[in-house]
């Protein structure tokens, strides 16, 4: 059995680089649409997450990070792949203003895509107060890992934006909960909004975790990628 690594938005592959160093468990990349020039953005999340099952063995373990772990949960819900663990997962919208609001704060940055270019979009997106833990890393990690981000086409970006924010995305807050004997929550301990949330889905279904990763905020595969693997190491033999 392996697993599926699902990564962020505006990510390559390459973002797992220095988990799968420290992996036991063996594990297959698997690109976002719009992110490669190879899987362009269906019409909609539902044929979206159908194209992606397409590319994602049936008895592997989805293993998403941010959106990745959206997509993932996408997969578990429609019930395509064997578990998921989901890192820094939001698993939808239920208040219809929360959603609106979201679905214009996306459109704006898909505009910011496609008139400025994928590097000057990471300037601003970066620039997030969620991401500012991030500076912990390694800046030969950083540097490397904003080339490649920097490489990917706007328009495509742009279109997974539109298509898989999470304004698009359905609520699946329930899917989630009945499925939690299939899926486990990861979260950094420093990622005040994301460990709410999971300490809100906890509450609900209490095999969900989450489990904490200690010195790291929202991106864990940035800033604790060896505790991280070994995290996911653990969760994949619990969901054997």
């Amino acid at each position: 059995m392996s697993i599926a690594l699902l990564h962020g938005f505006a990510h390559t592959p390459a973002s797992w680089a220095e988990v799968r160093t420290a992996l036991r468990t063996p594990a297959v990349d698997c690109p976002l649409p719009g992110h490669d020039p190879r899987w362009p953005v269906a019409a909609g999340w539902d044929a979206t997450i159908a194209a992606l099952a397409a590319r994602v063995p049936a008895d592997a373990i989805a293993v998403g990070y941010s959106l990745g772990a959206r997509l993932a949960l996408g997969l578990l819900a429609a019930d395509r792949v064997r578990a998921a663990i989901l890192i820094g997962v939001n698993p939808g919208l239920a208040d219809p203003a929360e959603r609106a609001a979201r679905v214009a704060a996306d459109a704006a940055w898909a505009a910011r895509l496609r008139a400025a270019g994928t590097a000057a979009f990471l300037d601003a997106w970066e620039a997030q107060p969620i991401f500012a833990t991030a500076a912990r890393a390694p800046a030969a990690v950083r540097d490397r890992r904003r080339a490649a981000r920097a490489a990917i086409d706007p328009a495509g970006l742009a279109d997974a934006m539109t298509a898989l924010g999470l304004g698009a995305m359905p609520d699946l807050v329930d899917a989630l909960i009945v499925r939690a004997d299939r899926a486990r929550l990861i979260v950094g301990a420093d990622d005040a909004k994301f460990a709410a949330i999971a300490s809100t889905l906890a509450t609900g279904a209490p095999a969900l975790g989450p489990t904490v990763i200690a010195g790291s905020g929202h991106d864990p595969t940035l800033e604790q990628p060896a505790a991280l693997a070994a995290a996911i190491d653990a969760l994949v033999a619990a969901l054997r």
